[in-house]
């Protein structure tokens, strides 16, 4: 069986919140319920597939309370079929078991961090990211056994190893998903080039699926790159709150519709999530 993305679609990935974008760098990054269900809606209206959910409290703290989760689920399913992609990385004041809370409010998929990072910049500033074998292995464990497709996060070709690793002991099923972040200089990643992209996708597994983040500036280039070899794309504000340099993001929305425009110059069309859950392996939305 092929896992290739067909060559005339493309799958968009927004990750709208994150755990550092705060509304004082861009008052337009939606952070309560309402407000991401919302611009998951209009993202979802420009041609995103998957939505990458991270929650915050009332006073716009990461949060790992399941019942945020249930409410941001169950208002973005409300309003459109989106693949909810919940977010394990969760943010720097949470503990691991803390960030795997979201699993228990039913996403269709879920962030795995596929190795340890050091926060290099902010008020975090030397507390690891700590995602070792043993607790990789963990994670895995609790996400699959909840029938939750694993989207492995790799900052790095270290990571790649560990990718390798789990998928030889049988951890993870086919189509693998993959998504290459780089640029994220906060957390140590390796930096945003060509060169590296193209040698983590070199690097790549047999039957994987890859999608590539690109953090800041690099946001929309390494996308653009990323779809001509073939594999999706993640834009959010999340990743990049400016538009261009100097010129904050007006929505989450904005930055899809721009990465629609370019992959139509190449040829391709946005996958909906019907197609997306057909590609990925995940089963079809319960009328």
């Amino acid at each position: 069986m092929d896992y290739a993305i067909p060559a005339d679609r493309v799958v968009i990935t927004v990750a709208q919140t994150g755990a550092i974008t705060k509304k004082s760098l861009n008052p337009n990054v939606p952070e309560q319920p309402a407000e991401i269900a919302e611009s998951a809606l209009q993202c979802y209206n420009e041609g995103a597939a998957i939505v990458h959910i991270h929650a915050r409290d009332p006073q716009g703290e990461n949060t790992s309370e399941v019942a945020v989760f249930e409410d941001i689920h169950g208002r973005i399913r409300d309003k459109c079929d989106l693949i909810i992609q919940d977010s394990t990385g969760g943010g720097p004041n949470l503990t691991q078991e803390q960030r795997i809370n979201c699993i228990k409010a039913g996403p269709d998929m879920a962030s795995l961090n596929m190795g340890s990072l050091m926060r290099v910049a902010g008020p975090y500033k030397g507390v690891p990211f700590s995602n070792m074998p043993e607790e990789i292995d963990w994670f895995v464990e609790q996400i699959t056994k909840q029938g939750i497709k694993p989207e492995m996060e790799v900052y790095s070709h270290s990571m790649m190893h560990e990718v390798h690793r789990i998928i030889r002991e049988g951890r993870v099923q086919k189509p693998y998903y993959v998504n290459i972040v780089l640029g994220m200089r906060y957390q140590g990643a390796e930096p945003a080039s060509p060169a590296t992209l193209t040698s983590l996708v070199n690097n790549l597994p047999p039957d994987s699926i890859f999608n590539c983040t690109g953090v800041g500036s690099a946001q929309l280039p390494l996308a653009t790159m990323a779809m001509v070899m073939g594999g999706c794309v993640r834009v959010g504000l999340e990743d990049n709150i400016y538009y261009a340099k100097g010129q904050l993001a007006e929505s989450n929305a904005q930055l899809v519709a721009r990465v629609v425009r370019i992959a139509r110059e190449l040829g391709k069309e946005p996958a909906t999530p019907a197609e997306a859950r057909q590609y990925l392996g995940l089963p079809a939305k319960q009328a």
